[in-house]
């Protein structure tokens, strides 16, 4: 695998750091193992690969014209520079930006995964260092006398002198920085490129392209100075005259005020310099199956309500679902297909409203083990509260567009972090959440930890002035969980940290309509409910997740249990499960989320969760399907079983109402409109596709000394 392919300024030689295609596609997450990456050059038109050094998280690869050196940055946030053989490292420069309310850890210029969205006690403790964040991307323009930087989201340039030394450069506030920079967005932006001649910065931001020209905006604050110096002359002039003709009336000029020629209370905007910004569109035909298929004879939970068919049929059109009742009774046109489930059981598709499926990062692969695996065990729309990066957005693309098998993809995109902001005002707080409504188009955010309550306000009033809906980190933190709710923030992530909840705080969360996610699997306060399940059940050796979980990934989760070992009296999930089930007797909004620990499975094992505080079968299901679906905003397309809805629904061979356990007998998984193998997730209707393992199945080690063990 090659990757941050460069030409030398003579055109060459082409620079790459290379990289192990089976590390790569071994990797199980959006990272791989990068140590044993090479920093090599190729000539540019073909021939050997010469390695010039390790990378040793050293990456970027650029050049400076004039100049025999090759240019790297690494996670430090420094500028270094090496000899074509890899020696004489230089250090040139060290580059910071503001310091945030949390901090960020950065492996080759993108952001470490953590747990998930969990942070640990080490993330916490370096938190409370407060250190400025670090450059994840430096590049030297083609004449080597500026630079562009990008850090957390923003894009500044900066001269860079040459000094011999190490230079520390802090643009927390790039107008006042130590030596020559501005900041070049305004939104934020992403993948910074300098034009040939070094004249003009290109980024990108969500759907949209952006041309930074450094002259021209230079060029535009030399012209704003000057007519600011202009108009502050007329103002003086005037106000001069206006003295000098008022001692001819007699009145007092020290009565004259300075404002007298401006008008009250208007704040103008100071004029300022905007990159050329292109909006881009790629068109592609969304998926969208043709059909007509009855299932006949099956259980319908429908979730309206309580209603329980014995004895159903649904009637399925394309993608919708056209009829639903009593077996025999709805019209069937003579065209369609017949799929005799008696004695199976349909509930709608399970929705996870706290799902990590992270996908591979930087490169993507074309098919996604996690999606497949999750679509297999009947989840059939996901909602993500923390990406990472901004690639779950094309991906999610993809499985509109039925390139790729899996759930329906939501989204908060990267959360509106305490590693990523320090919000001064409402005015930041708004050009932040522009980046979600109008350039990721992703509906939802996630208010990350960001600062003190004030701040959180100013997050959920962009956020209603955009039309976006906001959930919340919990943070292990009863007062912030408090003060999120009597904000109006509609979401809640991980369980709220005290047991009991009583019964004045069940009945506000329950008239808020505050959909708490309490992510039972990792339990506050106490063991994660995963090991109880790694304890007690042997997925290891489940034909299932051996067909559709990596290798690497079943075998470090399940052979050992990482965190140790606990007395069943000792678990915590049973308690918040039982907060939980009075929080939906009470009318509140309860969300199953699988927090992408186990895939697939792991959903199943959160609703097993849900139930061992006394929940009803029936309110668990509720809250793994309409409910959930509420709180996601989706309950008029999805979460139960009514005409007119989407076609999601699971096909279960046992009965869920009978033993909740039953929920992971999947048979079936239709969703929009397509059914999938529950076995396999191979579509099976309308088309007939095999799922491509092929990005995640590789063959085992075999042996070639030919030595027993």
């Amino acid at each position: 695998m090659f990757q941050n392919p460069v030409f030398s300024n003579d055109g060459n030689r082409i620079v790459f750091i290379r990289s192990t295609a089976q590390q790569y596609k071994n990797s199980v997450g959006p990272d791989y193992d990068g140590a044993e990456d090479e920093l090599c050059w190729i000539p540019a038109g073909g021939g050997d690969i010469t390695v010039i050094d390790k990378a040793n998280r050293r990456y970027n690869p650029h050049f400076v014209q004039g100049e025999d050196r090759i240019y790297l940055n690494n996670d430090n946030g420094n500028l270094l520079s090496i000899k074509w053989d890899g020696s004489d490292e230089k250090t040139i420069a060290r580059i910071t930006g503001i310091t945030t309310y949390g901090i960020s850890v950065l492996k080759n210029g993108k952001p470490v995964e953590a747990v998930n969205c969990l942070m640990s006690e080490k993330w916490m403790e370096a938190a409370e260092l407060n250190l400025p964040s670090s450059a994840g991307q430096i590049n030297l323009s083609p004449s080597g006398k500026r630079a562009f930087a990008l850090i957390n989201n923003e894009i500044y340039i900066v001269t860079i002198p040459k000094t011999g030394k190490l230079i520390n450069i802090s643009l927390a506030d790039a107008g006042s920085a130590q030596f020559p920079a501005r900041k070049l967005t305004e939104l934020g932006g992403e993948f910074p490129y300098w034009e040939t001649d070094g004249k003009k910065v290109h980024f990108s931001l969500g759907n949209a392209h952006f041309i930074y020209d450094v002259e021209s905006a230079e060029a535009f604050d030399d012209s704003v100075k000057i007519a600011k110096k202009a108009e502050d002359k007329r103002v003086a002039d005037s106000l001069a005259a206006i003295k000098s003709d008022t001692s001819r009336a007699k009145i007092d000029p020290s009565k004259i005020k300075t404002d007298s020629l401006a008008k009250k209370n208007i704040k103008k905007e100071e004029p300022r310099y905007k990159a050329v910004e292109t909006e881009v569109k790629v068109y592609y035909s969304k998926d969208q199956p043709q059909g007509v298929i009855l299932f006949k004879g099956a259980r319908l939970i429908t979730m309206d309500g309580d209603e329980i068919i014995e004895s159903g049929d649904i009637l399925v059109e394309n993608n919708r679902i056209r009829g639903i009742g009593k077996t025999g009774t709805l019209s069937v046109p003579a065209s369609a297909k017949i799929m005799d489930v008696s004695g199976k059981t349909i509930v709608p598709g399970f929705v996870d409203t706290h799902s990590h499926m992270w996908p591979q990062w930087g490169i993507h692969k074309n098919q996604v083990w996690k999606y497949a695996i999750n679509l297999a065990y009947g989840v059939t729309t996901t909602r993500d509260p923390q990406t990472g990066t901004t690639d779950v957005l094309t991906y999610a693309d993809m499985v509109d567009a039925g390139k790729i098998f899996g759930p329906r993809i939501y989204s908060t995109g990267p959360g509106v972090g305490f590693w990523g902001y320090n919000i001064k005002d409402s005015t930041q707080a708004e050009d932040i959440l522009r980046q979600y409504s109008k350039y990721y188009k992703t509906h939802y955010i996630k208010m990350y930890l960001t600062g003190n309550r004030q701040q959180r306000q100013w997050i959920i009033m962009a956020a209603r002035n955009q039309q976006l809906m906001p959930t919340t980190e919990g943070g292990l933190n009863l007062k912030l969980n408090i003060t999120n709710l009597l904000d109006g923030y509609p979401g809640h992530e991980h369980a709220i940290p005290v047991f009991p909840l009583y019964g004045d705080l069940i009945k506000s969360i329950a008239i808020s309509q505050m959909c708490v996610t309490p992510t039972l699997i990792v339990s506050y306060g106490g063991p994660f409910a995963e090991n109880y399940f790694w304890e007690t059940e042997n997925p290891y050796h489940d034909p299932k997740v051996q067909f559709f979980m990596p290798y690497e990934e079943i075998a470090s989760k399940t052979r050992r249990v990482k965190d140790g070992w606990f007395m069943p009296e000792e678990q915590v999930f049973p308690k918040h499960a039982k907060s939980m089930k009075s929080l939906v007797e009470a009318g509140g909004l309860v969300g199953i989320g699988s927090h992408g620990e186990f895939q697939g499975l792991c959903y199943h094992w959160e609703m097993w969760a849900m139930q061992s505080g006394g929940m009803k079968p029936l309110d668990v299901l509720k809250v793994a399907t309409i409910l959930g679906a509420t709180g996601l905003g989706l309950d008029k397309d999805l979460g139960s079983l009514k005409t007119g809805k989407l076609a999601d629904f699971v096909i279960l061979n046992n009965n869920p109402l009978e033993n909740i356990r039953n929920t992971n007998s999947v048979l079936y998984v239709m969703k929009n409109g397509r059914l999938y193998d529950g076995n396999t997730c191979s579509e099976i209707y309308p088309g007939q596709r095999i799922l491509d393992k092929s990005e995640w199945n590789y063959e085992k080690p075999t042996n070639t000394t030919g030595i027993k063990e």
